[in-house]
């Protein structure tokens, strides 16, 4: 039995996957670039910066001061932390209550990957609220 077109096919293929990997390295970002990327998206004191099974893994401080770790497309620069991190702030969170017009916020803190805080409503009834840390629009609310 020949087996000659089997093994061409084979190596075809073999040498296939082989030039996907090395444009994949090649299209890859470098460390200073990693760096760069998480600094343009709030994350500070980026350290153990390091390229772990197929990605670019680093422990960093978050916009809201907490340390994380993040993960990065290494084609990309996607950014994917361990725990998800709000990209609005507290003022954002009291600017959006004010807006949609609740009064007196306070307790205002990012817990469980939400926004919650307290306040009174125009209607004068206090609450305390739950927020998409993405949108910062109410998504819950309950008498307090």
């Amino acid at each position: 039995m020949n087996n000659r077109p089997l093994h061409t096919a084979l190596f075809a293929a073999a040498l296939g996957l082989a030039g996907t990997g090395a444009a994949q390295a090649q299209d890859a970002l470098t460390a200073p670039q990693v760096r760069a990327q998480l600094e343009a998206q709030g994350y500070t004191k980026v350290e153990d910066l390091e390229f772990k099974d197929g990605m670019w893994k680093a422990d960093a401080t978050s916009a809201n001061g907490k340390r994380v770790d993040v993960r990065l497309d290494p084609r990309t620069g996607n950014v994917y932390p361990d725990k998800p991190v709000s990209a609005l702030g507290e003022a954002d969170i009291r600017a959006q209550l004010s807006a949609a017009g609740y009064s007196g916020v306070h307790d205002v803190k990012l817990d469980d990957g939400l926004w919650k805080a307290k306040g009174t409503t125009a209607a004068g009834e206090k609450v305390k609220v739950r927020l998409d840390p993405t949108t910062g629009e109410v998504i819950a609310l309950e008498k307090d």
